[in-house]
């Protein structure tokens, strides 16, 4: 399975280490499914962990590897460049909707603006993507 895991997914795995986020780095580092990343998603990680608020919990170096495990460990697409088939309310969220669409993979987002697009568009919570893995885990077996 590939998937696509919003910024806020990403350092919030890194900021609480016991949390739903965390779990799914975990699982993602352990194989159990491939993150798609771009450009743009680094970006705007790396912007994120550098915020003072961020920072204060983060050290510069862990943020520094984390975004260096992102990018040799992800499978980096290309950043769109097209507008995604249904736009969010935040448009600065709109190139997830387009990678994902345009990969054809579900994105995962703790984000409620794009929660709320899951009824047309393959979109979920981080617990419920934890579910699909958990299931996916079960019949596997």
């Amino acid at each position: 399975m590939r998937v696509v895991l919003d910024a806020n997914v990403l350092v919030s795995a890194l900021i609480s280490r016991a949390g739903v986020p965390a779990r799914l780095l975990a699982q993602w580092l352990e194989g159990d499914f491939e993150l798609i990343v771009c450009g743009t998603l680094l970006e705007e990680v790396d912007k994120t962990l550098s915020q003072p608020k961020i920072s204060a919990r983060v050290s510069p170096a862990d943020a520094d590897a984390f975004v260096r495990l992102l990018r040799e460990l992800a499978e980096c697409a290309p950043s769109p460049e097209d507008p995604p088939p249904i736009r969010s309310a935040d448009p600065d969220d709109d190139y997830l909707i387009a990678l994902a669409a345009r990969e054809r993979v579900p994105l995962v987002s703790g984000d409620h603006h794009l929660l709320e697009l899951g009824d047309r568009l393959p979109i979920m919570s981080p617990r419920e993507f934890l579910e699909q893995l958990k299931k996916a885990r079960r019949d596997s077996v």
